[in-house]
């Protein structure tokens, strides 16, 4: 897999997350699906040229160079991260604000593009279940709304990743992060034991490597079907994979990419290769995307780090 893109990228925190991997999806209908407790915002890639997105590779927010790329916090640099609400209600779907303010003091409303959009957005429930990415949109005032499928009771953990575009901060990838509590009577899921192997809508997704906290390995990622190489991983989001994951217990952050870059109108797979870099041992909850015949599919499997 590819090491993502980020111009200008900040000197990352001590404990910052990088862990290069990823699958890639985004379906060309521009709706969410909703898959298994996990949501994903999908509409279609646009390419960097259309978007005015970089296309310098090696970089990415989310990556060593993102500031707070790992132990999740609601400010960074002179950045925070505020929300409208503290709790939504459950089992219906519910509107998210938030809002980016800089060191001034002002809400931030110029967003450079990173992997064809301005704001990447993730919830995920405090046990590593319910996990959505979602692409937000922004009013004038700097007001960013995302549209969260039914979530469960319980605490959530929201990411904002993003790079601004202007101001003492220009060019510096930040992911911040808050807490927001969903009405009525959690009921805690156990997090599924270590695996080297998911399946999802009747695709196995395979790791390989054998990954120890601060300390650079490679990986590998394949993809199958009913015992059959998968060759026909779409574009998404500029490659052909997108990883996300999560530490157990204090929610530490990493989002992660191929290193082979998506070709336009090509096709990727089956092996997937990764450099991966955790900055602590223990379990990693790891949200795996990518697309086939329009159609995003999420597999979620726990890598143990030690």
């Amino acid at each position: 897999m590819r090491t993502s893109r980020l111009p200008r990228r900040a000197v990352a925190l001590a404990g910052a997350a990088l862990l290069t991997t990823a699958l890639a999806a985004c379906s060309s209908s521009g709706t969410d699906h909703d898959m298994a407790g996990m949501n994903h915002g999908n509409a279609a890639p646009a390419s960097p040229s259309a978007t005015g997105g970089h296309s310098m590779p090696g970089t990415d927010h989310g990556m060593p160079g993102a500031e707070g790329a790992g132990a999740p916090a609601d400010n960074r640099a002179g950045y925070r991260l505020t929300a409208a609400d503290a709790t939504l209600p459950a089992g219906q779907p519910a509107d998210y604000r938030f809002s980016i303010t800089g060191p001034d003091g002002k809400p931030v409303t110029a967003f450079a593009v990173e992997q064809t959009k301005q704001m990447h957005f993730y919830a995920i429930r405090s046990d590593l279940t319910g996990f959505q990415h979602l692409h937000p949109a922004m009013a004038a005032d700097g007001t960013w709304t995302a549209r969260l499928a039914a979530l469960t009771p319980g605490s959530w953990r929201t990411y904002a990743s993003f790079t601004p575009d202007s101001g003492d901060g220009k060019g510096t990838a930040l992911i911040l992060s808050r807490t927001v509590n969903v009405d009525g009577k959690a009921e805690p899921a156990a997090l599924p034991p270590a695996s080297t192997t998911a399946q999802v809508d009747g695709y196995t997704v395979t790791l390989q490597g054998t990954p120890m906290a601060n300390m650079a390995h490679p990986m590998t990622v394949t993809v199958a079907k009913d015992g059959k190489p998968v060759t026909d991983l779409q574009p998404y989001l500029d490659t052909y994979a997108h990883l996300t994951a999560f530490h157990e217990g204090d929610m530490a952050f990493a989002h992660l990419h191929p290193e082979s870059e998506a070709k336009n109108g090509g096709r990727g797979g089956p092996d997937l290769a990764f450099h991966a870099e955790f900055p602590q041992p223990g379990n990693w909850r790891l949200f795996l995307q990518f697309q086939t015949a329009g159609r995003l599919h999420t597999a979620a499997v726990t890598l143990k780090v030690g």
